[in-house]
């Protein structure tokens, strides 16, 4: 139901879209390799909460969430991971972990890691653990309006 909804919405913005299916897998380097899509253009949702309010945090696959580079980024106080039981009914037609990052079609800010904008392409699970949607990196900007900043844990020299 979450791709049904999605699809909708991509459609009625006339973005072009791809939609992968591929057999259940629940980490996102998993789908990476699952797929044949690089990690750095395959993202992630992490929920995090910055000041107690929740948001998401977008990266690609094979980095992970600096917290405190999230937190001065984004100029917060306060940064910490979110449990599962504080944002699952927020999605309840996806399966938990498999959100896609379009926070505007839930209320939520969007936080993006500024190497996911080196790729003409993102793609990102769509609700469940086995359909991702592959569009272009300017559509899914121009749609959602993420934050885009630096917080991704991982880089290499040449990455950064």
């Amino acid at each position: 139901m979450a791709l049904k909804r999605l699809m909708e919405y991509l459609d009625t913005n006339n973005v072009a879209y791809i939609v992968l299916y591929h057999s259940p897998a629940y980490t996102a380097q998993g789908i990476a390799g699952l797929t044949h899509i690089p990690g750095k253009e395959l993202a992630k949702t992490v929920m995090v909460k910055l000041d107690g309010k929740l948001a998401m945090a977008v990266l690609p696959a094979k980095f992970h969430v600096d917290l405190v580079e999230l937190r001065k980024a984004t100029n917060a106080n306060t940064c910490v991971l979110a449990y599962e039981e504080e944002f699952s009914e927020r999605f309840p037609q996806c399966e938990t972990g498999a959100m896609p990052p379009f926070g505007n079609l839930f209320d939520l800010d969007v936080y993006v890691d500024d190497s996911l904008e080196r790729d003409k392409q993102i793609a990102f699970n769509a609700g469940t653990h086995r359909e991702l949607v592959r569009m272009s990196w300017q559509d899914f900007k121009r749609l959602v309006e993420p934050k885009v900043v630096r917080f991704a844990a991982g880089r290499s020299a040449e990455a950064a």
